[in-house]
């Protein structure tokens, strides 16, 4: 009765916060959820940080066994790669995997299709008060692999097509909490929103991010300077979600100059791929 699943984390290609469109792609790092069932309550843990907000996930693995299984409790267990709050869609990678994980669990990973699972890991979501948006775009990202185009207010995955990019990450040492947006402030930028969508659907996600990235951080009164500094170097660019974290994507020789760069300023850097294969049980 034990289950155990991984989950991609995600950059951004269109914020939702405008429109209720939203894109976005996944990255080869990961949150991982152990799920053993047993006991009457739902008790949950984030390895490494004992004081966590675990509403998120208790609240992922309760849907699952409120609709696959018996009246039953269950010990739920994340690690992370990702750090938290950093724009990186780490919230819906670890609902992700604590679906999935609860589903291995109760052996009934063959009872729902992966996009109707990361709509469950969404209604959690919603439920517990940790986004503002639905998150859609991050979670079918982080479930499906690939790069994902949503229709946020209606959970509808509009395109999911795949993509092979080298991938930079930069996360300063702050964090931002996508719930604490400001939403009537990103809806100013709705226009621009619209743009992106249109490069989106078209395939462009390249120059869609880039827009995004410059529109959002201007909404969101996150610096601009980072993107300034990749553009020469990097295909795409943008504000990752609300941030506090950027990606950049590219080719990985061109894309050297930006971690330079980067690591020049306070935090992290990453260098990862993105991820075509999406979420699964391990």
């Amino acid at each position: 009765m034990d289950g155990r699943a991984e989950a991609p984390a995600a950059g951004t290609v269109l914020n939702a916060l405008a429109t209720g469109t939203g894109s976005a792609f996944a990255i080869d790092e990961y949150v991982r959820a152990s799920v053993s069932l047993g006991g009457s309550t739902i008790d949950g843990s984030v390895d490494g940080v004992p004081d966590a907000d675990t509403r998120l996930i208790e609240r992922s693995a309760e849907l699952v066994i409120d609709e696959f299984g018996n009246e039953q409790g269950a010990s739920v267990e994340t690690d992370s790669a990702v750090p938290m709050a950093s724009g990186l869609k780490s919230s819906s990678a670890a609902a992700n995997a604590v679906v999935l994980a609860t589903l291995d669990a109760l052996g009934a990973l063959e009872a729902v299709t992966r996009e109707d699972a990361a709509r469950i890991g969404v209604a959690a979501a919603r439920d517990v008060g940790v986004t503002a948006t639905g998150a859609f775009d991050d979670a079918s990202a982080s479930m499906l692999g690939g790069v994902t185009v949503t229709n946020n207010d209606q959970d509808a995955l509009l395109v999911r097509d795949e993509v092979d990019w080298d991938v930079v990450v930069w996360t300063p040492p702050e964090q931002a909490f996508s719930a604490d947006a400001d939403v009537e402030r990103c809806r100013h930028v709705a226009p621009m929103a619209d743009l992106v969508a249109e490069l989106a659907l078209a395939g462009r996600y390249e120059t869609a991010m880039t827009v995004n990235g410059f529109a959002f951080a201007a909404a969101l009164d996150q610096p601009a300077a980072p993107m300034v500094e990749a553009l020469p170097m990097a295909d795409g660019v943008s504000l990752s979600g609300t941030g506090p974290s950027y990606v950049a994507v590219g080719d990985r020789e061109k894309l050297a100059p930006v971690v330079d760069v980067w690591e020049d300023r306070p935090g992290t850097v990453i260098e990862t791929t993105t991820q075509t294969n999406g979420a699964g049980p391990i």
